[in-house]
């Protein structure tokens, strides 16, 4: 199973990506049909032995448990086409060899990857974030595209672009930073529509990347041999559960151990909706079910269980809150001191969950939970749902959080590490 916290090392510069992407459009057609067989042929060996080991475990399982009661008398058959249709529930297919997935292979290609290294978890994704950034990109690409035309940028058009980022969500500060480049590249030369729209790509790219390369960590994944510790904090709605659930999910594929702290109290049905993503990713859920137990007593008792299993992840799911409410950013702050009482050498990342179609409130809230929460990443979710997908790089220039995962859709799989590259490619793309 790919490593779904892993990427490979970032090229020298983003630069560097988007001239690539440029020069793989040209003759793309032919080699996104190679990479499409490969992966086919790849998925249909892969399918094939997966089938010869599962059938093998099954028929030595029921050999095991032969109930010689003649009124027992159950098919290997019927027994192994119960547990394929369990197991195949959130299985990957190859989808049809289109335009989205040329432009998935584009994107790939453009970050230096060969095709025999393509994998069907990564068009999967790519696939994913395209789909879930069309309402954005329908209102803000379109009238990108139509402002810049096939004529060379003039002020004119900077201006009407100042205005569409705004719309997007993209905030003042980015948008301001964005259009400086913009207006001294245009004051030094000539661009023409299709060097513009390459040179916005990178000013996005350069947003996005600023707070991530400042944190000094390009990728946020556990570290192995210590405890890591990443408390999930949020306004109800956002999809923090949920977004728990699903890292739950990547950790696990990903081969590291896990346990969460279901340490949110405050509402109701909260822990059931834990354990539930508990049973689904087969990750053990610490929890009190008791009415008003206190948060930071879990959260005592999973740094306790995470210690002596010797977990790689302690996944906290704390109370969803508005940023106004001081107790509860009491009792984010009370559930802070337990972790750094008792887990003093533990990695810990405080990572604010952000609903993509609160735009502008969804920044307000980062700035209001970045001192109580002492936040160190952003998760942004329902992008799918969302035309503010602008809305990254609002909360990278001005809340100076690095965007750490983003969501695009409902499924298990559709929570992956940003990748700003493939974000603004997705954002950006008109096809």
């Amino acid at each position: 199973m790919k490593d779904d916290f892993s990427q490979d090392e970032k090229n020298s510069s983003q630069t560097k990506k988007s001239e690539n992407f440029s020069s793989v459009n040209d003759d793309s057609l032919d080699w996104a049909k190679q990479a499409y067989l490969q992966l086919k042929q790849k998925q249909k060996e892969e399918k094939q032995l997966l089938q010869k080991e599962f059938e093998e475990k099954e028929i030595l399982n029921i050999k095991a448990n032969v109930i010689t009661d003649s009124q027992s008398n159950i098919s290997v058959e019927n027994t192994l086409q119960a547990s394929q249709d369990s197991q195949g529930e959130d299985e990957l297919q190859l989808g049809d060899f289109d335009d989205t997935f040329t432009w998935s292979a584009e994107v790939l290609a453009a970050q230096g990857k060969k095709i025999d290294q393509f994998s069907l978890d990564e068009i999967d994704w790519l696939s994913r974030l395209k789909q879930g950034l069309e309402k954005t990109r329908k209102g803000f690409v379109t009238d990108l595209l139509d402002k810049l035309g096939d004529d060379p940028l003039t002020p004119e058009v900077l201006d009407d672009l100042e205005t569409l980022l705004l719309r997007a969500d993209a905030g003042v500060s980015a948008t301001d930073q964005i259009l400086e480049s913009l207006r001294t590249k245009l004051n030094e030369e000539v661009v023409d529509a299709s060097e513009g729209l390459r040179f916005l790509k990178e000013q996005l790219v350069n947003v996005l990347e600023k707070p991530i390369k400042d944190s000094g960590v390009d990728l946020l994944s556990p570290k192995k041999g210590c405890l890591n510790i990443w408390m999930l904090v949020g306004v109800n709605g956002v999809g923090k559960t949920t977004t728990l659930g699903k890292l739950a999910s990547v950790a696990k594929r990903s081969g590291f151990s896990a346990i969460i702290a279901a340490a949110d109290t405050f509402r109701a049905a909260a822990v059931q909706q834990v354990k539930v993503w508990g049973d689904r990713t087969g990750v053990e859920v610490i929890a009190n079910e008791s009415k008003n137990a206190d948060p930071a007593s879990i959260v005592f008792d999973a740094i306790g269980a995470s210690k002596s299993k010797n977990i790689d992840l302690l996944l906290v799911d704390t109370a969803g809150r508005l940023q106004t409410k001081n107790n509860l950013m009491e009792e984010l702050k009370k559930i802070r001191k337990i972790i750094d009482k008792l887990a003093p050498n533990a990695n810990v990342e405080s990572l604010l969950v952000l609903d993509s179609s609160q735009g502008q409130n969804g920044l307000r809230q980062a700035l209001a939970f970045a001192d109580s929460a002492e936040l160190t990443g952003v998760i942004l979710t329902k992008l799918d749902g969302s035309s503010r997908g602008g809305v990254a790089m609002a909360v990278a220039s001005e809340a100076k959080l690095p965007v750490r995962f983003i969501g695009a859709g409902e499924k298990i799989r559709d929570l992956r590490p940003f990748n700003s590259f493939e974000f603004i490619e997705a954002l950006l793309t008109d096809r």
